[in-house]
């Protein structure tokens, strides 16, 4: 089995050194370089192609959040995961506009991180819950210093109410995406089928005219629904 390679961006020693380790005792990932701040992590994304970064936001110099885009245009095809202490929630905003799949923050469990990258790599944004509450929590009372609704919201036509559109399951699905819970606990706390929750999530980004589970959470703050 090919193992999943990947850059660990991450400017303190010990805690890079240590995720490694982590890493590399799950099966699945072989890390494949390191690096401690933006420059570094640009040429080892160069020669060692990762298909997926794991990436600080406070490094030195140019801060993650600031190099995302210069990463995703130089090596497109690698997904990128933020991995921070940072709380803040216009730092999420930023992030998911300058193009990152997804923001987990650092006090994430070993086996929640390996699972979030494996869903990252799946294509589906992950964040980390306490910062899904705090960031639509924030849409819903004031504008953030850079709106997200270009990137996480598209401006959309008017359409029926919640109510009309989705249906009672449906809503009660968003609700759950907008918390930031995974196709799994949403299966578990419904006690329905895994594979039916993802049906039940493409119909409502269909529905709403969506793409991502990060606009409907967004979309369900804005609407009243969290």
């Amino acid at each position: 089995m090919r193992l999943t390679q990947l850059l660990v961006v991450d400017d303190h020693n010990l805690f890079r050194r240590g995720l490694i380790a982590l890493l590399k005792q799950d099966g699945r990932f072989d890390v494949v370089g390191e690096a401690a701040d933006m420059g570094q992590a640009l040429r080892c994304a160069g020669q060692m192609q990762p298909a997926l970064i794991l990436l600080d936001n406070h490094l030195p110099g140019v801060r993650g959040i600031d190099g995302i885009s210069a990463l995703k245009q130089a090596f497109g095809r690698a997904r990128i995961l933020m991995l921070t202490v940072s709380e803040n929630e216009e730092d999420l905003a930023a992030a998911m506009q300058a193009g990152a799949d997804g923001y987990l923050l650092k006090t994430v469990e070993s086996d929640q991180l390996c699972q979030a990258i494996v869903r990252v790599l799946a294509g589906e944004p992950v964040i980390s819950p306490e910062m899904m509450t705090k960031f639509v929590a924030a849409f819903r009372t004031k504008p953030l210093a850079s709106p997200p609704t270009q990137t996480l919201l598209p401006t959309l036509a008017p359409q029926p109410s919640l109510e009309e559109a989705l249906s009672a399951r449906e809503r009660e699905i968003l609700l759950l995406v907008a918390h930031g819970d995974s196709n799994k606990l949403i299966a578990r706390q419904l006690d329905i089928a895994e594979t039916t929750v993802k049906v039940h999530v493409q119909g409502i980004l269909r529905k709403l005219q969506l793409s991502s589970r990060v606009q409907a959470a967004v979309y369900a703050s804005a609407h009243g629904l969290v």
